[in-house]
């Protein structure tokens, strides 16, 4: 198989599939024995995932996905009527609707358009007012791999009084980042993709001077300072971010997390994200020169590991079906082919999509010229 869909799934490094192996049979063998093992180092995981990202252990909070970060924020900060949320019109569902759900309390989501112009400093410049309190953005676009600049973008939301929250979930992992030198406030993404963990679990960076300001509001057994004194109602929330988690978290998730960004990191990040780049601009140069329509704007600084494509007179749909018979594996809809290669991908990978798109182009002319 010729994996290229990282954007929808991630595979599993074969340490990490191993590690969850080994922590089902403990839980078969030992039950609550076999749990503890995991629960026990939290503190430890939390840690791991904080450095990952530049942040501290307090900072970092597991939950189940990348929705759940965002509403962390949206349902925890005190609004008040005529509020407004910068946001790009062509956000993935987990960073549009948690935000969205706020115009019930009166609060004004403002889109950018993004087929007339992309979410730059100036644009978020001339999109801000005296009312902006969020600006919501994912890191890479989901539907054609647009990698935002965060660090202007924060110094212009911070210039006028807004906070910067973005969905990582589409570039972490292929690329890395600090979230203080970035001046991010708040940082949410699922493991399961670029990270290549599991589905059902995700992490959530809320700087430390947020976390105060924000109320908690869903509640469950662990968001407290002792977890044990069960029957204290009354009793202050836990230190730090852990106060969002709420009840028993997703300890195989954790684990796959942890041992994937074992993984990630012994291969290098910085060394990953330099040959994502390499291979998605081997295969841009290969679908302009079969004449193939790329949706993707590429450059310095904007491009990351997603393209999208539309071959000329070609059902997207059925191409994509086709390339899954032969074992191509991308996200296939009705605006296009993505595809999204990870560090194990190779260019010989590109060259095998390459030729399966250049037979069907023969096809095609072969088909015109018999009619």
């Amino acid at each position: 198989m010729v994996y290229l869909n990282h954007a929808a799934a991630g595979l599993l490094p074969r340490r990490t599939s191993e590690r969850l192996v080994e922590l089902v049979r403990a839980q078969a063998a030992r039950g609550v024995l076999g749990v503890f093992e995991v629960e026990r180092r939290i503190p430890e995981i939390r840690a791991r995932v904080g450095r990952f990202v530049g942040a501290g252990p307090d900072e970092i909070a597991f939950l189940r996905n990348t929705g759940d970060g965002a509403n962390v924020i949206a349902r925890g900060l005190d609004w008040t009527p005529g509020d407004e949320i910068v946001l790009c019109d062509n956000e993935f569902g987990s960073n549009a609707m948690p935000w969205l759900a706020l115009r019930e309390q009166g609060v004004v989501p403002r889109f950018v358009s993004t087929q007339r112009e992309r979410l730059t400093p100036d644009v978020l410049r001339r999109s801000m007012n005296a009312r902006t309190r969020v600006v919501a953005v994912s890191w890479v676009s989901f539907s054609d791999g647009y990698r935002h600049d965060l660090a202007a973008l924060a110094e212009i939301a911070h210039a006028g009084g807004a906070l910067l929250c973005v969905d990582a979930m589409q570039a972490l992992g292929a690329f890395g980042l600090d979230v203080k030198a970035l001046g991010i406030d708040a940082l949410y993404s699922g493991a399961s993709k670029w990270l290549l963990a599991v589905p059902g679990v995700s992490f959530l960076y809320v700087d430390a001077a947020l976390i105060e300001r924000l109320a908690v509001r869903w509640r469950g057994w662990k968001d407290v300072a002792d977890i044990w004194d069960f029957l204290d109602y009354d009793q202050p929330f836990a230190a730090g971010a852990a106060r969002f988690e709420g009840g028993t978290q997703n300890f195989l998730g954790m684990a796959a997390l942890e041992t994937s960004l074992d993984v990630i990191d012994e291969a290098g990040v910085e060394r990953i994200a330099r040959h994502v780049l390499a291979v998605t601009d081997h295969l841009v140069d290969g679908l302009q020169r079969i004449g193939a329509e790329i949706d993707s704007l590429r450059g310095s600084g904007i491009s990351s590991g997603i393209v999208t494509f539309r071959i000329p007179s070609t059902d997207p749909i059925e191409l994509g079906r086709r390339l899954a018979r032969a074992n191509i594996i991308t996200t296939y809809r009705s605006n296009g082919i993505r595809v999204s290669p990870h560090g194990h991908n190779s260019t010989e990978d590109i060259d095998t999509l390459l030729s399966s798109l250049s037979l069907r182009g023969d096809e095609r002319t072969a088909a015109g010229r018999s009619r």
